[in-house]
């Protein structure tokens, strides 16, 4: 058996060399990489050694011997600990260098193009409370109902009462609401029983308008006082519009379930993005840090140049917020989407915001662009704003048969980013440069910006 430089609980001195691109101190024993969770670059640190495996091992700090210039403190350490913002620790400038780093280290050497120029990451001027969205799981401690976050690896439960990149007016409605939730004495989810009621608390809030929605996702359908609950909840917070009961009877991860129940209110909140009005539904994807997605979305339009003459196809259309934004620039958009609920938003966004020159379907990609391309339909430009899972293979080549002048791929994963790109160079689209930008300030996640187009051979 192969003899490893470190073994399991010896402590030891490392100097960290790097950082991973989850934001892990990266050090080296006689070549062998160990991954820190809160350690920076050039700082000396005492570890101990908690895993080791054949290609690298993972140390607990447990002193800093020599800190890091780029250090700041954190105030609450739980912060880093669940993974709420496991960048706090790091200045915020040198967030934004990371991130450029990380899109710079996977187009070497996922997409072998180091060629392609990344620019400089646009930051945010307040980096912090900018969330309008929590999905917070409660669960029962000491008896008593409690909020927060799952500590990093496990299920473990957090008490919480302040996230730090949340809109603080979430943060204060969490409270009030776990507070009437355990007067009404509702039961929290026992996730190992797979038993009990209530398992998450979901608020959206509106950056421009305060609207606010609460969802209470259930185990179980029966929920009683639920309408009781539900008025309790918009006396003591009167900026809520919606409340609704989404009920998830699965053992599993995911949040939210199928069905769902309006317990007051509407089974919406309106917005504003970039001077339109949207309407998002409780399943529908929104940008969870709206000053932020405006940058965005202005940088990918600049980076388009889009003439009134273009006919624009906005796939991973969501609720239309891409679309329905530069609608006014060009001469017809068609946008796509998977969930029905989003389209049904986006339509109504359309009416909403008096655009006409906007349409929206239910549907993927791969069996849409055909009809459209057999329709007649001509794009001059396409957006992309897929998961983080990326594009599939077959999307690429669907789209790539439309002969688009250009693509506009906004990526939430420099990963996937990365691998795309080769494919999309197979079909002749290539890049000169990446634009990133920090939509998750204090995290390591990084939204990229890349304009594709046809270079002739």
């Amino acid at each position: 058996m192969e003899e490893m430089p470190v073994k399991k609980n010896q402590e030891l001195e490392v100097t960290v060399v790097d950082l991973s691109y989850l934001g892990m101190g990266v050090a080296k024993v006689d070549g062998y990489p160990i991954f820190v969770e809160n350690a920076l670059p050039q700082e000396k640190i005492l570890v101990r050694i908690v895993k080791v495996g054949k290609k690298f091992g993972f140390g607990k700090m447990l002193s800093i011997i020599q800190k890091s210039p780029y250090r700041q403190e954190v105030e609450n350490e739980d912060l880093l600990r669940t993974g709420i913002a496991p960048l706090s620790h790091l200045k915020y400038e040198q967030q934004l260098v990371f991130k450029q780093e990380q899109v710079r280290n996977v187009l070497k050497k996922t997409a072998k193009m180091p060629e392609i120029q990344v620019e400089k990451t646009i930051g945010m001027q307040q980096p912090f409370g900018y969330r309008n969205k929590a999905q917070i799981p409660i669960r029962k401690i000491d008896g008593i109902l409690q909020t927060g976050f799952y500590r990093k690896n496990s299920h473990e439960l957090i008490p919480i009462d302040h996230f730090f990149i949340q809109d603080p007016a979430i943060d204060a409605a969490i409270i009030v609401i776990r507070e009437i939730l355990q007067q009404f004495e509702v039961k929290a989810y026992n996730e190992k029983n797979n038993s009990g009621f209530l398992r998450h608390i979901v608020i959206r809030r509106g950056y421009h308008t305060h609207e606010m929605m609460v969802v209470l996702v259930t185990r179980k359908e029966h929920f009683f006082q639920g309408e009781k609950i539900a008025q309790a909840i918009q006396e003591k917070l009167p900026e809520v519009v919606s409340i609704i009961q989404n009920i998830n009877p699965k053992q599993t991860n995911v949040i939210l379930g199928e069905q769902e129940k309006v317990l007051l209110g509407r089974s919406y909140v309106y917005d504003q993005l970039l001077g339109k009005t949207y309407r998002i539904s409780a399943k529908s994807f929104y940008q969870v840090n709206t000053p932020q997605a405006e940058v965005l979305y202005q940088k990918a339009f600049e980076l388009a140049d889009l003439k009134k003459s273009d006919v624009v196809i906005d796939a991973y259309s969501g609720i239309g917020t891409i679309g329905l934004s530069l609608a006014n620039q060009v001469a017809h958009v068609y946008g796509m989407e998977t969930i029905k609920q989003a389209v049904i938003d986006a339509q109504e966004n359309a009416k909403l915001n008096g655009i006409k020159n906007a349409e929206y379907v239910t549907g993927k990609a791969e069996d849409i662009m055909p009809r459209w391309k057999e329709d007649g339909i001509h794009p001059n430009v396409i957006f992309v704003d897929p998961p983080r899972k990326g594009l599939d293979q077959s999307f690429i080549e669907t789209a790539c048969q439309m002969k688009p002048e250009k693509f506009i791929y906004i990526s939430c994963n420099p990963a996937t980013m990365a691998r795309d790109l080769k494919v999309f160079a197979e079909q002749e689209y290539f890049t000169d440069s990446i634009q990133p930008v920090d939509l998750f300030p204090q995290t390591h996640h990084v939204e990229t910006i890349v304009l594709l187009e046809k270079k002739s051979s």
